[in-house]
């Protein structure tokens, strides 16, 4: 991954770390909005004084971690959202919130839920376990040790709290296991579908260069053609100009006559293996029907078209078609020039025109349409 992706990736999920540390400091103030009134009612055994202290150090304990997300050093953690420190920070204010209050333990029992739902979704099972754990026993040591000192208003209540924290611990825990294991299944699924997909791409692709590929020589075929030259003269500029030529294998029918059509499908073979290694990037050869081919050639003039086509010509002639003893290969083309405006069909058949004056002449040449028009 490239460093500005990475930036990227970085902020993103900073940005939504922080949307999920403004939900946990949302729930602190509506616990502490609670804990007042509560207050305001005389269900806290502590001074008015001492709450304020409390209320400053819980803040303060945001700040710090707010300050950990801003600055980026929660990146550093394992786990940047640092959930886990967030949760056992959240238990140790809870069980220090249950310690100022006696009959009102039973309903503040929800907040612990409150933490614990906080990491359903990002602890792991075993790290989830452990923190209900820390949570159940931080509420039980504190009855016991308010029992242990006399402290208790009503024992077998405490007792009942207990026993209802010990079941909703446990049932969150088994909770997060069921639902980290449907992540995971899901997860799991996703990446199947993406490798489906990949797959379904990679066939696609291949389904595109079948329609588009002619299949015995690896050319485009005439439609494919038909179709790239009619985008690059929509895109010609008003001063630039394309090549076009028309080419034929000289006695191709005399070839399949005389040495079969395997001989010459493997001529048909040989002049595609010419033409690539006379072609640069960018030019554009396809079989256009039989023995016959169609090349276009962008950002062209005429000398550079007709320099091209004579070592094509060439490099065809001097060639030997591998299993096959044919006397003699050549080619003829007929060539013209597209510019802004023209009609491909129009100069295909201008090509065409050329091509048949170069046949007439004697094959084994290439002739130009602008020549016959006496340019």
């Amino acid at each position: 991954m490239s460093p500005s992706s990475q930036r990227i990736s970085h902020r993103a999920l900073q940005s939504l770390l922080l949307k999920r540390f403004g939900m946990a400091v949302a729930t602190y103030s509506m616990v502490l909005l609670l804990c007042w009134v509560a207050m305001i009612g005389d269900l806290f055994r502590v001074s008015a004084s001492t709450a304020l202290i409390g209320s400053g150090l819980v803040a303060l304990s945001q700040f710090v971690l707010f300050w950990l997300f801003i600055s980026g050093h929660n990146l550093r953690f394992t786990d940047p959202s640092l959930t886990e420190p967030q949760v056992l920070l959240a238990l140790g204010w809870t069980t220090w919130l249950m310690s100022m209050v006696d009959d009102a333990r039973g309903t503040l029992l929800a907040v612990y839920v409150l933490i614990m739902l906080f990491g359903v979704f990002q602890l792991k099972p075993r790290v989830f376990t452990r923190c209900a754990a820390v949570g159940f026993f931080a509420f039980a040591g504190l009855n016991l040790f308010e029992a242990y000192w006399m402290q208790l208003p009503d024992p077998s209540l405490a007792l009942l709290q207990v026993c209802v924290l010990f079941v909703l611990m446990v049932w969150l825990s088994l909770f997060a296991s069921y639902v980290q294991a449907l992540r995971q299944r899901m997860r799991q699924r996703r990446f199947a579908l993406q490798a489906h997909q990949d797959t379904l791409r990679g066939m696609m692709r291949q389904l595109e260069d079948l329609v588009a590929t002619d299949e015995l020589t690896g050319l485009f075929n005439r439609r494919h053609f038909l179709r790239l030259a009619g985008r690059e003269l929509d895109n010609l500029a008003p001063n630039r100009h394309h090549g076009l030529a028309l080419i034929d294998l000289d006695h191709f029918k005399r070839i399949n006559d005389v040495h079969g059509h395997a001989a010459g499908d493997r001529v048909l073979q040989t002049f595609a293996a010419v033409a690539r290694a006379c072609l640069r990037d960018g030019d554009v050869l396809a079989r256009y029907g039989g023995e016959e081919f169609v090349l276009l050639l962008p950002n062209c003039d005429a000398d550079r078209l007709t320099a091209c086509c004579e070592r094509l010509r060439h490099a065809f002639e001097q060639s030997e078609p591998v299993g096959v003893q044919v006397d003699r290969l050549s080619l003829s083309a007929g060539m013209t020039l597209l510019t802004a405006g023209d009609d491909l069909d129009d100069a295909l058949q201008r090509a065409d025109q050329a091509l048949y004056r170069a046949k007439r002449g004697g094959r084994n040449r290439c002739d130009a349409a602008w020549e016959g028009q006496g340019a």
